[in-house]
């Protein structure tokens, strides 16, 4: 089993060397797609693969995609800069790769650091995602928010986590949230649905509640309280954008499915 590792990159220098130092005897070949940084991405990349693409930004899905048609090999394990392969998810993979698999892909669990510790509850872990998956029928997909990977064949999990590096800090945090909730009310509005009373009153708070009571959140200590407030706040503040698109009168072209 060979393994080309796809990353996609913008004005990342403070977390692509640790994401690449991590793939180091896992990945046979590292492809990266950088969107033209302004800083030192690409010539940090260029230390560890030949195999660095400048190519507009268009979206995560075509990025992505343009990256995995790159790919010499046929399994391709897709990391994000602000992520790395833990020593144990290495060793596990190490053992993988001694053999074929028979399925299409694999589910990986991601653990975050996030003020100053690592998040067991809260709804952030395990956040399984098919980061290792056979190129044949495989593609990602865009939406205004998020890219989605379609995989036409059986998942199978692997136990070992990615580390995710997500958030800088709460302020990081929060500017993130106000980045995806323009993207998240355009998606609504698309989709022609409406900002109800509810909407603003009891989701935000049944939101808290389930991260923070039924996923344990109370559990993760400070960084559990900041975490569920905020994706309470991420509800409310995306319903109210919505609204403001309404009475606006924004045109925004419906999603294709």
């Amino acid at each position: 089993m060979k393994i080309s590792a796809v990353l996609i990159t913008f004005n990342e220098e403070e977390n692509i060397e640790p994401a690449l130092q991590s793939l180091e005897g896992i990945a046979s070949e590292i492809i990266v797609v950088d969107s033209h940084s302004s800083d030192k991405t690409a010539k940090i990349a260029r230390k560890y693969t030949d195999l660095v693409f400048e190519r507009t930004w268009t979206n995560f899905g075509d990025q992505k995609n343009f990256g995995n048609s790159h790919a010499s090999h046929p399994w391709i394990l897709s990391l994000d800069a602000d992520e790395r392969l833990s020593p144990e998810l290495r060793e596990e993979l190490c053992a993988l790769k001694e053999k074929e698999p028979e399925c299409a892909g694999f589910s990986l669990p991601r653990k975050v650091r996030y003020l100053g510790r690592w998040i067991r509850h809260s709804g952030w872990y395990p956040d399984r995602r098919v980061r290792l998956f056979h190129k044949d029928g495989a593609h990602w997909e865009s939406a205004h928010v998020h890219e989605k990977l379609v995989v036409a064949g059986a998942i199978k999990n692997l136990q070992r986590p990615i580390l995710h590096f997500t958030y800088r800090n709460i302020s990081d945090h929060v500017a993130r949230i106000n980045l995806f909730s323009d993207l998240g009310a355009k998606k609504l509005y698309a989709k022609r649905k409406k900002c109800r009373w509810y909407h603003l009153v009891t989701l935000p708070g049944a939101r808290f509640l389930k991260s923070y009571i039924l996923k344990l959140g109370f559990l993760d200590g400070f960084a559990g309280l900041v975490i569920s407030v905020l994706n309470g706040y991420a509800i409310f503040i995306r319903y109210a954008k919505l609204r403001e698109i309404w009475k606006k009168g924004e045109r925004i072209e419906p999603i294709p499915d």
